[in-house]
This record gives C-alpha cells, structure tokens and sequence, in this order.
C-alpha cells in the first residue's frame, strides 16, 4: 500500500509578495492534488493561500483545516493529530498534497507541528519539505539592512509575550529579531532600552503586503497600535538608523 501513497509537501509561501516564493514551491504547488493550509478555529480565512493563489492550478482542491488560538496544550495537540490525520487520508488515496504555510515551514510555522505529527503517527509517509523567505529575511532586505556580519549573533524569538526574552539573552546577542511584536508593546520597547537596543531599533508591520509600514522608531509603537503582522530588529551597533 505505502508505494501507492501520495508526497506531502510542507510549502513556505513566504511573508506576503508573491514574487518571492520560490521556483521550486511554484513547481510542487501545480503538480499536487489538494492544498492544505491552516486558520484560525473562528474562520476560513487563510492568507498563505492568498499569497500563493496566483501561482495555483485553477481548479486545484484548497482544504482550510481549523487550528484553535489558544496555549492549552492539550486542546492544541488534539487538533494537530486530527488535522495530521486528515491529511493522510487523502495521502492514502495516492493524491499529492501541499502544505501552505507563511514564511518558511520550519520557523514558527504551524507545519512544524504536522510534520512532528506525521513523523510519528505516519513514519512512512513520503513527506518533502520546501522552504521559505522568512518575514525577517524580507524586513531586512526592505530596510537595506544586513542581519549579521562578521562573527555577530542573531537570535530570533516571539514578542507575542513582551520582551522577557530580549532580556535573558540579548547581552549575548548583537542582532534580536521579535516576531509577533503586537502585544504588551511597551514591555518590549522597554526591554530593548534596558538591553541598550532601543536606539538602533526599527518595527515593520506587515512586509510586502498592502498596508505596509516602516516604524523607525520603536518607542511609537507605544501610541501606534501595532498589528499580528509587526516585527522588530534591533541592533547593538548604529548600522540601522537612517
């Protein structure tokens, strides 16, 4: 039966321009079957589809599979093995899938947790990875700005809880990505200023997308409402200010 499986392809759509998704994701979207992406449990709504639609086969399957906002660990893991299980479902039928996801599928990527899944429930199931930019990646080419030179450190972490993390490691990081800078906003500019960050700051909210905006100072952000879509680099040296 397994020579008779379909490929799961976990498929990076990058951070929102559909021009830089990669040769190689455009080719394996229009030679599968179904495409799978997530959403929140409360919609249908899935934008790594919405980047990727132009290059889509016209008649090809979009199945949205729900995955509830929430820390209960239980509840999401639930969700992760009934989703994962869907998918091998139609993998079963001998059909080639695809897995969109925003950015790259092994960076805080929601595939990250089905492909934990399908490595132990589904061992054998024929699965390839395709990578992607990264929202990072495109907010430092956005901004002419290099990530790291020399033997400088970068370390990448989520804003989502304030600037908790900036402050245990940023004395041993010159460059600190924030992703999903949206929340408890001043915890994190605070934290950059104590980690002698603040100044060499800048926010980009929704990179390569309408709508886009560059913040270059982040203190700003404490009056400007920042989105989901809103990340920071910050950098101990004075390579980023205009």
């Amino acid at each position: 039966m397994s020579e008779n499986r379909g490929t799961l392809y976990g498929i990076g759509v990058g951070p929102g321009d559909p021009d830089l998704i990669t040769m190689k994701a455009v080719k394996a979207m229009g030679g599968v079957d179904v495409i799978f992406t997530a959403s929140s449990s409360k919609n249908s709504f899935s934008l790594a589809v919405d980047i990727a639609r132009p290059h889509l086969p016209e008649n090809v399957d979009v199945v949205v599979l729900p995955f509830p906002m929430t820390s209960d660990k239980e509840v999401m893991a639930k969700a992760w093995n009934e989703n994962a299980c869907t998918i091998a479902k139609v993998l079963d039928e001998g059909k080639n899938v695809a897995f969109l996801t925003l950015g790259d599928p092994m960076t805080y990527s929601t595939f990250g947790y089905i492909a934990q899944c399908m490595r132990s429930d589904y061992a054998d199931y024929p699965m390839v990875t395709i990578p992607g930019i990264t929202s990072f990646q495109a907010a430092a080419a956005r901004i002419n700005t290099p990530l790291v030179e020399g033997e400088e450190t970068l370390m990448i972490t989520s804003g989502a809880y304030g600037g908790a993390h900036v402050r245990r490691v940023a004395d041993a990081a010159e460059n600190v990505v924030l992703l999903k800078a949206y929340k408890n906003v001043d915890d994190i500019a605070d934290a950059l200023s104590e980690s002698n960050l603040l100044d060499h700051s800048c926010a980009i909210k929704k990179c390569g997308r309408q709508g886009e905006e560059i913040v270059w100072n982040v203190s700003d952000l404490r009056d400007i409402k920042p989105d989901y879509w809103t990340l920071i680099i910050a950098k101990q040296n004075n390579g980023l200010k205009i």
